[in-house]
């Protein structure tokens, strides 16, 4: 069979292109012409293409080209997607952006602040709070996460590292273990009932946004884009309870540190996890017939 695929660009010298493929349209797939692309020009990877029908519908890479509409002779469009890099490795530098930050303000207050002075029981328990924090994040995206998208336009990378190297690296690190709060100041004074039921409240949210991450993992086989409707804890009352938890905990820390730092952080991830909340359900409530009504996207009974 004969495929035409023409450019997106309208200045592209190298399109368009026409494909021959042992195969009819039932046995062809969309991925297959993907390498093929590849073949000719080694530049455009699979995961830097987007292929598209004439209506700029996007073209799944696991379905054959029957399965696309696409007919013996037809066209497809092409775009660049330009230089991708993998999700996990944008993750791995996200997180790893507050495991250095938080342990150089930690460490060497005197440096930054020019006095030296005694960490007190909050600052000490908001630094170790962090660190697991992002420590169990870098454990998951290893060994946990299995994603549906494997790469994401190489400069996205910036910005999605200033998010949690400036919010929850630097401005979170700079205001919460400073003087301001150290041993014997008024600010940092903390009752045992406020320093450990944090404690408790925070390590519950961390273990159950883990468990949701578990349950998420267990659906998609390994090597697979398999997408199914999630049950269990948390599922039972929202489409993304991992993002709830999340913001649980961050909240607790929130309350413990008393820093506007600690709260602009949480405000701006809350909010844009609320935005990647909203599209999920949409997209789950779109994808599956039988998707379960009275769900809301991330607060049970709100929303």
């Amino acid at each position: 069979m004969k495929l035409t695929v023409a450019s997106r660009n309208p200045k592209s010298t190298k399109f368009p292109l026409t494909l021959d493929f042992d195969g009819t349209p039932e046995t062809v797939k969309v991925h297959d012409v993907a390498i093929a692309i590849e073949k000719k020009f080694p530049k455009y990877y699979p995961d830097r293409q987007r292929l598209t029908n004439l209506d700029k519908k996007a073209l799944d890479v696991d379905k054959t080209l029957a399965e696309a509409g696409i007919a013996d002779g037809a066209t497809i469009q092409f775009k660049d997607l330009g230089p991708q890099i993998g999700w996990r490795t944008v993750f791995l530098i996200e997180y790893g952006g507050p495991l250095l930050i938080h342990p150089i303000f930690y460490y060497l207050s005197k440096t930054f602040y020019r006095a030296t002075f005694e960490h007190s029981p909050m600052q000490q328990v908001v630094y170790y709070m962090c660190m697991a924090h992002f420590l169990k994040r870098e454990l998951e995206t290893l060994f946990v996460h299995r994603f549906s998208h494997g790469t994401m336009p190489f400069f996205n990378v910036f910005k999605n590292s200033g998010h949690y190297w400036l919010l929850s690296g630097i401005n979170l690190a700079y205001w919460v273990y400073g003087p301001w709060f150290a041993a014997g100041k008024a600010a940092s004074a903390r009752s045992d009932v406020w320093l450990y039921g944090s404690v408790a409240v925070w390590m519950w949210a961390e273990l159950s946004n883990l468990a949701t991450h578990i349950t998420l993992r267990n659906l998609r086989p390994a090597g697979t884009r398999r997408r199914a409707i999630p049950f269990g804890y948390g599922f039972d009352l929202v489409s993304c309870p991992n993002y709830f938890f999340e913001t649980i905990g961050w909240t607790v820390l929130c309350f413990l540190s008393t820093s506007w730092s600690a709260w602009l952080f949480n405000i701006v991830a809350t909010g844009q996890m609320y935005v990647w909340a909203v599209k999920k359900h949409k997209n789950y409530k779109k994808e599956f017939k039988d998707y379960p009504r009275n769900r809301k996207a991330m607060f049970p009974f709100i929303a």
